[in-house]
């Protein structure tokens, strides 16, 4: 059975369509480092996305988890590890 991966991309097509894009912000360019509240996520733009990737992934992510994982890269990694656990 193949498992199933997270990738950045699959983070910005979700940013994208539950919280849309900040003007300033280009979620093309890099971004794997930055903090979500300098990419203009907030807390209710975040509890909407990670409601998103539990439906799409079949998972259930920590109430704490944006929390924890402030960057895209760290969240991907974390996404994929529970997705993993999973199996």
């Amino acid at each position: 059975m193949a498992t199933q991966e997270f990738t950045v991309q699959d983070l910005k097509r979700i940013l994208r369509e539950g919280a849309g894009a900040a003007e300033a912000v280009d979620l093309d360019g890099d971004i794997l480092d930055r903090d979500f509240e300098e990419l203009g996520y907030e807390s209710l733009a975040l509890l909407e996305t990670g409601g998103r990737i539990e439906r799409e992934f079949g998972i259930e992510l920590d109430d704490e988890i944006f929390a924890d994982h402030r960057t895209p890269r760290t969240l991907v990694e974390a996404v994929n590890a529970q997705l993993k656990a999973a199996v």
